[in-house]
């Protein structure tokens, strides 16, 4: 099932070009890789799915519905959420604090609120245990390793029961096993039914949890087709224009 369609989306700041006459689909349960090289359009087309920029030309549909985002908050009611490359973590908190940052549980009376730990921890946890990472809520961020950060940002992401999330760059910066380990955590969304769109540079990780690849080059979309009917030459060659498209 299609869950989000760009219909001719383009985008301009000005006079400079930033997208053109872009067109994807992405189905529920489907990891779709992004690929291209900086300045190809990758992020202004992920910040249009997020709600951060509207389209100039263009539409978006939903399961068939045309959406409009004008903050991205509207994004997220629609069930897109995004997970960028520095996280947005808090250092001096916990996991699971951090999961439920800015939708904190509270407990009490009337105006008398307290924050409800014991519940956001015990979600947290489940949350963590869904996602089969070795993350626990009570753990500083502060103390984690790369791995264990994303594990807790794609929590908060599951947190909100999103059909669509979205990924800037997951295994940047990080070691061997820590990337395994965020591979992981992608193919378990993917398990749950959820689309993933993953940006990232890192070919090896794209060829190992996508089921399609979209290639941007200067703003177009060159390449869109079944990653098992690619290869990393092949999307080389078209990131650096060396294929025309394919």
């Amino acid at each position: 099932m299609t869950v989000l369609e760009l219909s001719g989306v383009s985008k301009h700041f000005g006079a400079i070009q930033a997208l053109t006459d872009v067109s994807l689909s992405l189905a529920a349960g489907e990891v779709v890789g992004l690929m291209g090289d900086n300045g190809a359009g990758k992020s202004t087309l992920v910040k249009i799915v997020a709600g951060n920029y509207p389209p100039s030309h263009g539409e978006v549909t939903m399961e068939g519905r045309k959406v409009v985002f004008h903050k991205p908050a509207d994004a997220r009611e629609q069930g897109i959420e995004i997970v960028y490359q520095d996280l947005a973590l808090c250092d001096n908190l916990t996991a699971a604090e951090n999961v439920y940052l800015g939708r904190e549980l509270t407990r009490g009376i009337g105006p008398f609120r307290v924050l409800n730990y014991r519940a956001m921890f015990q979600r947290a946890g489940e949350l963590f245990a869904e996602l089969k990472s070795e993350t626990r809520p009570r753990d500083l961020v502060r103390r984690m390793s790369g791995g264990q950060r994303q594990a807790v940002a794609i929590a908060r992401t599951r947190l909100a029961d999103p059909r669509i999330v979205l990924m800037d760059e997951p295994t940047a910066a990080i070691s061997v096993r820590q990337i395994a380990e965020v591979l992981s955590l992608i193919r378990r969304l993917r398990d749950h039914g959820i689309a993933v769109v993953l940006i990232s540079h890192r070919m090896p990780d794209v060829f190992a949890v996508a089921d399609r690849i979209v290639v941007l080059r200067r703003g177009v979309k060159v390449a869109d087709k079944p990653i098992a009917q690619s290869s990393p030459e092949e999307v080389t060659g078209l990131i650096t224009g060396a294929i025309g498209a394919a």
